[in-house]
């Protein structure tokens, strides 16, 4: 086959592909619409949620959204804060991912609470006291730094600067903004990842979450979580583009820093299991049996530690696989599905195993099954995400750079410019 008709196939599957994947997503988008109407007319109740078990599916997909947003901050703190300007063009796509990220966190939180017409309560009565007010401000104020900070990417946009040239130079010049912006939305998305640790850490009547290293788990499984979703998407896309989106050398680097932080959550990981087994408090053995050899073993072996850790990690590590498109792309994948997994499982191994402290501490193993309902809903929400990126990526230019020349005049006032990958 010669090469015009090999470019010529691929322009035919791409076309037949696309309709069919917007159909696809837009079917489950409307099953989910549909679950979800109906939780919110008769109730948690359509769940699996009981009294012992107040988080379930959609908690892990906050958690998980949560995490996979995480590319944002750390990117744009590394290009607008350590004055890595060569790291920009992956910047654009990370703030484009965290920002829908953090809506799909939204949504689900919308369904957990079961009243969200009283969602504005946390913002409106202030309880300081909370960490759980902590999590619902720092979600609020980054959600917004993120709109901010993508609102140029809407200004560039050839249809709208069509559609309202002044709105869109407005828009545009927004990137002005884009360290103080950094900034803030460093502090933030740190505060938000360190106190969801933090939220589980101070829970005394779950054993297996209360310890002191949940806020640095969090954080080192978001930031390796939200830069290797960052990097699939950027290859992904080249590849169904047929052309390279993101300089490759700059692809290498950000590997390698990937490669480094996951090897360093899985020291904390297995330091925090070897840590479990010194102490006596009630309950936390038990909790801790069910990872390791118990119904979430699995779970914990493989999908945590096998493929979503070790695995990745020497395939970002060792330069021979690092170079090669294909096992960046399957390390960075597994390192996502291995952070999704930790998060169901830090959710679940805490919640299964009950104390019953009227009756001499005695652990008690309940079970959960999320319904139907939950499962429609949750794809629902993550059918949403990918509908957005698609759309996204096809008619915003994220993936190119119009106004990002004098982005940062004055970094060299805050950070040194010689700061490589």
């Amino acid at each position: 086959m010669t090469k015009n008709n090999l470019t010529l196939s691929n322009t035919l599957q791409h076309w037949l592909m696309y309709p069919v994947w917007m159909l696809g997503l837009a079917i489950t988008m409307m099953i989910g619409l549909a679950a979800g109407i109906a939780v919110l007319v008769k109730g948690l109740s359509l769940t699996g949620l009981t009294d012992n078990i107040p988080w379930g599916l959609w908690i892990a997909l906050d958690l998980s959204s949560i995490a996979i947003s995480a590319g944002a901050f750390s990117l744009s703190a590394a290009v607008y804060i350590l004055g890595i300007k060569s790291l920009r063009p992956i910047a654009r796509v990370a703030v484009f991912v965290g920002l829908i990220g953090y809506s799909m966190a939204l949504l689900a939180l919308l369904l957990d609470i079961g009243r969200p017409d009283r969602f504005w309560h946390s913002i409106v009565y202030w309880n300081t006291h909370s960490v759980l007010w902590e999590v619902t401000m720092c979600i609020t104020l980054y959600f917004s730094v993120l709109i901010v900070e993508f609102a140029p990417l809407i200004g560039e946009a050839a249809w709208m600067q069509k559609l309202s040239p002044r709105l869109a130079s407005l828009m545009a010049k927004l990137h002005h903004a884009a360290p103080l912006l950094a900034v803030a939305g460093l502090g933030l998305s740190l505060l938000h990842q360190s106190s969801l640790g933090a939220m589980f850490g101070i829970i005394k009547a779950r054993p297996i979450w209360f310890k002191p290293d949940m806020s640095i788990l969090f954080i080192l499984s978001a930031v390796a979580a939200g830069q290797a979703i960052t990097v699939f998407a950027c290859m992904m896309v080249g590849k169904l583009r047929g052309r390279t989106l993101v300089d490759r050398s700059l692809i290498d680097g950000v590997a390698r820093f990937i490669g480094f932080t996951v090897l360093g959550y899985l020291y904390l990981r297995f330091w925090d299991f070897l840590s479990m087994n010194y102490t006596n408090m009630p309950g936390r053995g038990e909790s801790l049996s069910l990872l390791t050899s118990g119904m979430l073993q699995w779970n914990f072996w493989i999908g945590e530690i096998i493929l979503g850790a070790a695995i990745p990690a020497g395939l970002l590590l060792w330069a021979r696989t690092r170079n090669e498109d294909r096992f960046v792309m399957l390390a960075t994948a597994l390192i996502v599905m291995g952070v999704v997994i930790y998060r169901w499982d830090t959710n679940l191994s805490g919640l299964i195993m009950t104390i019953a402290y009227t009756d001499a501490l005695t652990p008690t193993l309940v079970t959960y099954t999320p319904t139907w309902i939950e499962w429609a809903t949750t794809l629902g929400v993550v059918a949403y995400g990918l509908m957005a990126f698609t759309l996204g990526v096809k008619y915003l230019p994220v993936f190119t750079s119009g106004h990002h020349e004098d982005e940062v005049e004055n970094i060299h006032e805050l950070t040194p410019s010689t700061v490589t990958v």
